[in-house]
């Protein structure tokens, strides 16, 4: 491995490998100063970056930041790399990468042809030199869309997971912030519950909730219990009505292991969903076939001590390698989940969610972003409404949906149902084509395709509590 050099004036700066360079060079936050792998000066911060800036991109194909021989990520990025679709950009510099992307001739179709040929730590390196303009200008050109029972990621559309999370799984409380949620058009990326009670027969009592709700009022929609894929597994062979299988990911082997995972059971877990062939079928004859949600996180690596010595945000961008790999209908980043030891204020998560939105939607991903924080955190909602907002700008696929934006199981603060519809308002963004349309039919949304609210309860919805609450 050679080191990397770059004089400021009379001194000298020296970054022995490539893991070392990149992390460096990456914007301030405290989970890479937690790992002592953070510049130790602004000064040196710029050095890192202008060296990086020099880089040939090919030099990522060539140095694993990771080792090869003991890392399964590694293997899958590198044996799965796309030669051909690489070849337009090979001779650049990751400078000269970055002034491609905000060209004109990065249009979204050359960015989706180019997507097979970059690895995570290409697009990770040239989010270190970029303004957070930079990031939203080309996250915003980058086009994903994926389909089950709806297509998400058309552009002028902005999806929600309708999140009804309750302390005690009660059905009554989950069907009334269901209820509340489609009320005000949210879950037309996914109804997805994290279980308080992590049990296989739980799974499946939710799991039948869910899908007598969806059925009973013909939603176009997904749900989603947010356990281990090995519950869901499980689930399956019950003759639970899985619609997707859940899972958190890494950007390492060890990560990956420490959720008790790996990339065979990943593959295992996606094979047993799509045998069961629950995805709607398109006017072009294909049947809905996205099978796969993953959430992420910056930090998770660290905390696994599994991060190989490399900053949070390059190894995030690895587990992105992972999600691709298993062609998922949704993925987000849930960016300040993990606390103020990984991101410590309402400008690293800012800055961590722009990131992340960007590397994920440049390697070919249906990214979103569960915009969040804790309350021990140095961050508010105000900061909440600023990523809300850029992220909106920026493309991205889906956000969070919950009453209040209090999500009172996992006890963090995240989007709320009327956050959504502030998003879609300002910025003239839609629901999913086929769920808008079941919103107008249902009488929830006026007609018109403006995602504006009518004004009297719709009464088609009037037993959806009782019904739901005595569901088996």
């Amino acid at each position: 491995m050679a080191a990397y050099h770059h004089r400021i004036g009379v001194r000298n700066h020296t970054f022995d490998d490539l893991a070392t360079l990149l992390a460096r060079a990456s914007p301030e936050r405290s989970g890479d100063h937690l790992a002592g792998v953070a510049a130790r000066s602004a000064e040196e911060r710029v050095a890192a970056q202008m060296a990086l800036a020099e880089l040939p991109l090919a030099r990522f194909l060539q140095e694993a930041v990771v080792p090869y021989e003991s890392d399964e990520v590694t293997r899958l990025i590198l044996d799965s790399h796309d030669a051909a679709a690489f070849a337009p950009i090979s001779g650049l510099s990751v400078g000269g990468f970055r002034d491609w992307l905000l060209s004109d001739e990065a249009d979204s179709t050359a960015l989706s042809a180019l997507s097979p040929g970059l690895t995570p730590e290409m697009t990770a390196a040239v989010s270190k030199l970029m303004r957070n303009q930079d990031l939203i200008l080309v996250s915003r050109k980058c086009r994903v869309q994926t389909r089950f029972r709806g297509t998400i990621g058309l552009p002028g559309r902005l999806s929600t997971r309708l999140q009804p999370n309750h302390p005690t799984d009660d059905a009554a409380g989950i069907a009334a912030s269901t209820l509340d949620g489609l009320l005000y058009g949210s879950g037309d990326a996914v109804i997805g519950i994290n279980p308080a009670t992590d049990n296989v027969p739980q799974v499946v009592h939710l799991l039948k909730m869910l899908d007598a709700v969806i059925g009973q009022y013909e939603i176009p929609t997904q749900s989603c219990v947010l356990t281990h894929v090995t519950n869901t597994l499980q689930a399956i062979e019950r003759g639970a009505p899985v619609d997707l299988v859940f899972q958190s990911i890494g950007g390492t082997e060890a990560t990956n292991r420490s959720f008790g995972i790996d990339l065979a059971l990943l593959a295992e877990a996606r094979a047993a969903a799509l045998s069961l062939q629950r995805g709607s079928v398109f006017a072009d004859g294909q049947r809905g076939s996205h099978v796969m949600y993953f959430e992420t996180g910056q930090g998770s690596a660290l905390s696994a001590n599994a991060h190989h010595g490399c900053d949070q945000q390059t190894i995030e961008a690895r587990a992105y390698a992972v999600a691709r790999h298993f062609e998922p209908l949704l993925v987000n980043s849930v960016v300040g989940f993990i606390g103020p030891e990984y991101l410590f204020d309402g400008k690293q998560i800012i800055r961590a969610g722009l990131e992340d939105h960007f590397c994920a939607k440049l390697l070919g991903l249906p990214m979103g972003c569960d915009i969040c924080y804790t309350n021990h955190a140095e961050a508010d909602q105000n900061d909440m409404d600023v990523l809300l907002t850029l992220l909106g700008v920026a493309g991205c696929t889906f956000i969070m949906g919950i009453p209040g934006s209090d999500d009172v199981m996992l006890n963090y603060q995240t989007t709320s149902f009327h956050d959504a519809l502030y998003a879609r308002r300002v910025l003239g963004l839609r629901p999913a084509p086929e769920f808008e349309a079941w919103l107008e039919r249902m009488g929830v949304f006026a007609p018109g395709g403006q995602a504006r609210l009518r004004d009297a309860l719709p009464a088609r919805f009037a037993h959806l509590l009782t019904n739901t609450g005595t569901s088996p």
